[in-house]
């Protein structure tokens, strides 16, 4: 694939755990000033391949080369002093600690015959690696403070402060805004420059054909082949992820929508969004799109009564409904899937089967007494139907791949036969097989008769999917589309605030 020697090189890693071979034979070259990326489905073991990385698991077969040299990583420890490092998508950092402290924790550097902390080394230090990455973020800045943007960028800075040599960067643009990505891609390109070999994981193809230089391919945990990202399309590529072809085309609902069974009327809150109203009917998918910042997840929270509205209506089958927290939502025939499925979605250390059944534990465990068979029963029903990819419904979701936990999430809903369905961001973090799969269930929900409100930052997913589209910017309600009468650029000039009101 290149004359250079690899920085990093896997070769013939297998990975095997109780009832299923995670990885097989998988190969992988990391080459310095390069970026690599890592592609496949959710499920196809990149997670895993990154854990074998960084330390965190040991292959069963296969041997890892530094410089072409073989080396064992028995803990993440051995791997930060051979100079690798994960930013994962979703980095654990301390909201109440500051930006030196998140970036040194673990790792304080010291000084004098004591061994005290020495924090003016520390901030001097944390000052460089911002400098390096052209980033405007005051060391003493307590976390808690900045941006999802800004955070990621403490998380970037925490992994050059290990002498990072090796960059793995595990969906790193997923809670950025495309101005933010924008500015990612330049940091990117600074690390190039400074001889890093980084390891690029993303299921946005835009971003893998911008940035890559280098492409290997996984299919259910097996290497399918590797190469130059100018030798490659996405048709090709989609064919060696899944094994097939998958069509781009969205799924149509073959039901045209019904009655009206939500209204929202003059919905605001003090803080998040004002003078929402619309209506969604039975059998109708209705999009919101927006910029980061726009409000949307905020709404959506208020009509799953985690928030509380200051004032406005919401009306449920004509009858206003007042909703102090989320069970009476649920009662009412509401439910929602958040964005954040780890902190918000799913317990993650339960086990999936235990997961899905967790809002209806009453009905199916009558007189308080666990019923096991019916618990496991619904898991088989939608946890199948959602194709979630595990060796058992026994499998804990924290051991799933994000795609995988999001659908856990989705079933766990869905089983509660809901009215109406609210999905944020039902796709995000999620492969493209996956992905046809989640649309053509939203197919099929609505052929039913479920009303769905769906939140996609994805232009393409939102247009492709939705009856009709509605625009927010800045907790307001700006604009709103039929299927098919709005373009792209329409849409967008409307979300950032250029366009006119057409609602």
């Amino acid at each position: 694939m290149s004359d250079a020697i690899p920085l990093l090189s896997l070769q013939g890693i297998t990975k095997i755990f109780p009832g299923v071979r995670a990885l097989e034979h998988v190969r992988l070259d990391l080459y310095p000033g390069k970026v690599t990326a890592l592609i496949g489905e959710n499920g196809a073991g990149k997670s895993t391949l990154v854990k074998v990385m960084t330390g965190i698991y040991q292959p069963d077969e296969g041997e890892i080369l530094y410089k072409n040299i073989p080396v064992k990583l028995v803990n993440p420890q051995s791997a930060h002093k051979l100079g690798i490092t994960a930013i994962h998508q979703e980095t654990v950092l301390f909201d109440e600690l500051s930006v030196t402290e998140n970036i040194f924790a673990g790792h304080y550097l010291h000084r004098g015959l004591f061994n005290r902390l020495d924090w003016p080394a520390m901030r001097r230090k944390t000052e460089e690696i911002l400098t390096l990455l052209d980033v405007q973020i005051d060391p003493r800045a307590v976390l808690k403070e900045l941006s999802i943007a800004q955070r990621h960028m403490v998380a970037i800075a925490r992994a050059l402060s290990f002498d990072a040599q090796v960059v793995i960067l595990d969906e790193p643009t997923a809670a950025l805004s495309q101005h933010e990505i924008t500015e990612f891609y330049q940091i990117i390109a600074r690390l190039k420059q400074e001889n890093k070999a980084i390891l690029f994981i993303s299921h946005k193809f835009d971003e893998i054909f911008a940035i890559s230089d280098y492409y290997t391919v996984l299919r259910d945990g097996s290497y399918i082949g590797s190469g130059h990202i100018s030798d490659m399309t996405e048709a090709k590529m989609v064919t060696m992820m899944v094994g097939r072809e998958i069509s781009q085309a969205y799924p149509k609902p073959a039901r045209t929508p019904g009655e009206t069974v939500l209204q929202v009327v003059g919905l605001g809150h003090p803080t998040e969004f004002s003078a929402i109203s619309f209506s969604l009917r039975k059998g109708e998918i209705l999009g919101f799109y927006g910029l980061v910042g726009a409000g949307r997840t905020e709404l959506m929270k208020a009509l799953f009564g985690v928030t509380r509205p200051s004032r406005g209506q919401i009306l449920i089958g004509g009858q206003a409904r007042h909703f102090a927290n989320p069970t009476e939502a649920i009662a009412a025939g509401i439910v929602y899937v958040p964005e954040e499925r780890q902190q918000q979605g799913a317990i993650i250390a339960l086990p999936i089967y235990q997961n899905i059944s967790l809002p209806q534990l009453g009905r199916l465990n009558p007189h308080g007494i666990l019923n096991e068979t019916r618990e496991w029963a619904l898991a088989d029903e939608y946890a199948g139907r959602l194709q979630v990819k595990a060796f058992s419904w026994r499998q804990s979701v924290e051991t799933l791949s994000g795609g995988n936990q999001q659908k856990v999430v989705i079933g766990k809903w869905l089983a509660t036969q809901p009215q109406i369905i609210i999905l944020d961001e039902p796709t995000k973090g999620i492969d493209i097989g996956s992905k046809a799969a989640v649309h053509q269930f939203m197919a099929e929900l609505v052929a039913q008769g479920l009303a769905v409100i769906m939140v996609s930052s994805e232009l393409p997913e939102i247009m492709g999917m939705a009856h009709r589209i509605i625009v927010m910017h800045e907790g307001l309600q700006v604009g709103e589309f039929k299927a098919g009468e709005a373009t792209a650029e329409m849409i967008v000039r409307v979300a950032s605030g250029a366009g006119e009101d057409v609602a």
